[in-house]
């Protein structure tokens, strides 16, 4: 049997809901996109600084 196919074991032995499982992904999800958000955030902050060094000299 594949990996995907068996259900995972939580901590008290029982296979998660498929609920939980939605839950658990999306919370990863959503704190991965925060760091992604956070990046570019400060990629663009540094583009715009370097930029305005640029005019000014």
């Amino acid at each position: 049997m594949s990996e995907e196919t068996v259900p995972q074991q939580g901590g008290s032995g029982q296979p998660k809901g498929l609920l939980q499982q939605m839950e658990e992904l999306m919370a990863a999800l959503n704190a991965d996109l925060s760091a992604l958000d956070a990046d570019l955030q400060a990629a663009g902050d540094a583009d715009r600084r370097s930029g305005e060094e640029e005019q000014v000299g």
